[in-house]
């Protein structure tokens, strides 16, 4: 590799890495060691390239993993053999079961992380994984030819040659921070962004859009008074994310609970003349569901407080995230905010909160595989796609790398559904809806909610984790185990009946249900309100013989069975508008009879099936009408005139 001069100009002649990948993943976030282990780990060479190596799995703003919705996620990702959950549960200093109080379906984990802890980890098992190789680099384009992406190239003039290309850039494409009227170019605070990429995809056609996310300043321990707010402690007994694992034995750590008041949100409204929020300075849309705290207080003006939790960032660290305040207001206005609120008088700031702006693509132009449209082999997963939040970057990584593996070997992709998996109803929707705002998952979105709890994550997609090879032996072998466990006693509670003389029959009279009459069975019993399985077990200790967690399943399965049967009956019906395939050229332009506003958006995202065309946002049923007739009659042309 050499420099030529051209009136002042130094351009650097390209340097073919000896090296052909089959997999080439770009950007070591959640989402690209999702990838890039998910590819290596079902046998295809591949290649993680990151600007910061010292990043790798870096947590860019709160220190936590899961919470609602997000936890199905993690769990769901685990059983698919991602790392997400093994790497949480080994570095996690407070976990918490959320939403215990309600349903099943809404229930899920969240667990404060040893921020550090967490990124070396996740760099230890990329830089151990076999076929694995982790590069630092910045890459400016994406190598094409043919309208097949072959590799990429980096700021350096390399040229690393793939078969495949995942891009998981978070937002470093073209990145620009915002603290007050202050704004720099970077990726995150205190990295370099990626300036050059995102030209690179306009130039293959793509469409790059922008939107803005935020963090908050990290605030130093030693200047926090703790007396004057609310702890808040994990669960005694912490249950870990991983399927693999069984217990957590990590030293704990607390949260601590306060709030804004008058006075914080005077301050605040202090600064906005020199927001860029509020000056028009930041273009980029920002997240409805996670806004900044100068933004919830305009838009809530009549709110007289907001809550703050301070999080611990680790176990030898002194810094705390005060998640709650995300904000880009001016340094001197986010000093005056912070110290009006209880426990944070004298608070000393390590690091400012910032906004930051960056491109994404827009995700219709994905297939449900996470392949680009425009461009072959080329997926995208994470920010890149418009999303928010670890979770849904992990998600989205996972099932990339697995179907660019797949691609490599000439396989069909995996597609989840709604039905399936909260990544299912994740991809469906960027795919078919884009993303007009950061994406936030919530169990609200997903239909078959009750179908697809935490808890049977593991029965709803190891089959699909082993079939691919990316789950381990022994973990299938335990899946197996639990799934007939859990058959086993079904049929027990369905069969076994209760006979005079029974103590059931006390024990259900004791906890304020009327008496039991002889030759119930056990699940009828179970269905009453009053009875759980912990009651059923206390009077027949041999249910609790089978596989741990197997009891609970029981459990929720007997009592809500009627609920979840109509959502397994609506399930199959959506499943067979999904076979409803059309094929890749399909001519949407050219179905006869629909709307021009119709036409357009269906050439726009172009559905792969019939169910997905239902989706698409302004598709009229009278529309999938047409889109079935002319599927199933093989042609788009208009009928002959009448004679």
């Amino acid at each position: 590799m050499f420099h030529v001069e051209h009136g002042g100009q130094v351009t650097v002649s390209p340097y073919e890495y000896p090296t052909e990948y089959e997999v080439v993943v770009v950007g070591a976030g959640h989402a690209g060691c999702e990838a890039a282990l998910a590819a290596a780990r079902m046998g295809c060479r591949t290649l993680l390239l990151t600007i910061n190596a010292d990043a790798i799995g870096l947590m860019s703003c709160n220190p936590a993993i899961g919470g609602l919705a997000k936890g199905h996620l993690v769990r769901e990702i685990d059983a698919l053999g991602g790392e997400m959950a093994k790497n949480i549960d080994a570095t996690g200093i407070q976990f918490r079961q959320l939403n215990t109080s309600k349903g099943p379906a809404v229930r899920s984990s969240r667990a404060q992380a040893d921020k550090q802890l967490y990124r070396l980890r996740m760099k230890q098992i990329l830089e151990s994984a076999f076929g694995l190789d982790v590069k630092q680099a910045m890459v400016d384009g994406i190598l094409a030819e043919g309208g097949r992406a072959v590799g990429v190239e980096t700021n350096l003039g390399v040229r690393f040659r793939g078969k495949t290309v995942v891009l998981c850039t978070g937002t470093f494409l073209k990145g620009l921070v915002h603290i007050g009227q202050v704004n720099f170019p970077a990726g995150r605070a205190g990295e370099f962004p990626a300036m050059e990429l995102s030209d690179s995809l306009r130039s293959l056609g793509f469409s790059v859009g922008r939107l803005k996310t935020g963090t908050t300043p990290r605030l130093d321990a030693k200047t926090i008074d703790f007396s004057r707010t609310i702890r808040q402690d994990g669960d005694a007994d912490p249950v870990p994310f991983s399927f693999g694992n069984e217990r957590i034995t990590r030293p704990q750590l607390p949260c601590y609970m306060t709030y804004t008041n008058a006075a914080t949100h005077e301050a605040i409204r202090s600064g906005l003349s020199r927001s860029p929020l509020y000056s028009g300075v930041i273009k980029g849309i920002g997240p409805r569901y996670c806004p900044s705290i100068e933004d919830k207080v305009v838009r809530f003006e009549g709110r007289e407080r907001h809550q703050v939790f301070l999080e611990p960032e680790g176990l030898r660290t002194s810094e705390y995230y005060p998640n709650g305040v995300s904000t880009s207001l001016p340094y001197d206005i986010q000093v005056r905010m912070l110290r009006t609120i209880p426990g944070l008088e004298a608070v000393e700031i390590v690091r400012p909160g910032y906004a930051i702006e960056y491109d994404f693509v827009d995700p219709v132009q994905l297939t449900p595989s996470l392949e680009t449209r425009i461009v072959e082999n080329l997926f995208h997963a994470g920010q890149i796609n418009g999303t928010s939040g670890y979770e849904e970057a992990a998600a989205q990584g996972i099932v990339a790398g697995i179907n660019a593996a797949r691609k490599v070997r000439g396989e069909p992709p995996v597609i989840l559904g709604r039905a399936d998996a909260y990544i299912g109803v994740l991809i469906d929707d960027l795919v078919t809806k884009g993303a007009q705002e950061p994406y936030r998952m919530f169990t609200s979105r997903a239909e078959y909610r009750l179908l697809l709890r935490e808890d049977n994550a593991d029965l709803r997609l190891s089959e699909t984790g082993h079939r691919v090879g990316l789950l381990p032996g022994e973990r299938y072998l335990a899946f197996r185990r639990k799934r007939e466990s859990l058959s086993a006693l079904l049929r027990r509670l369905s069969e076994t009946r209760v006979v005079p003389g029974h103590p059931a029959c006390r024990a259900v009279e004791e906890a304020g249900g009327g008496p039991v009459r002889t030759g119930i069975t056990y699940a009828e019993l179970l269905r009453r309100p009053e009875v759980t399985m912990a009651l059923l077990l206390s009077c027949d200790a041999s249910l609790g013989e089978g596989a741990d967690g197997v009891a609970l399943l029981a459990e929720l399965t007997v009592k809500y069975e009627g609920y979840i049967r109509r959502q397994e009956e609506e399930a199959k019906k959506l499943k067979k508008y999904e076979e409803m395939r059309f094929p890749p050229d399909f001519p949407f332009e050219s179905v006869y009879g629909l709307s021009t506003e119709v036409r357009d958006k269906l050439v726009r995202v172009r559905p792969i099936s019939i169910g997905q065309a239902q989706r698409v946002p302004g598709v009229t049923p009278a529309a999938v009408a047409l889109l079935l007739v002319a599927l199933k009659r093989g042609r788009v042309e208009p009928p002959p005139a009448e004679e």
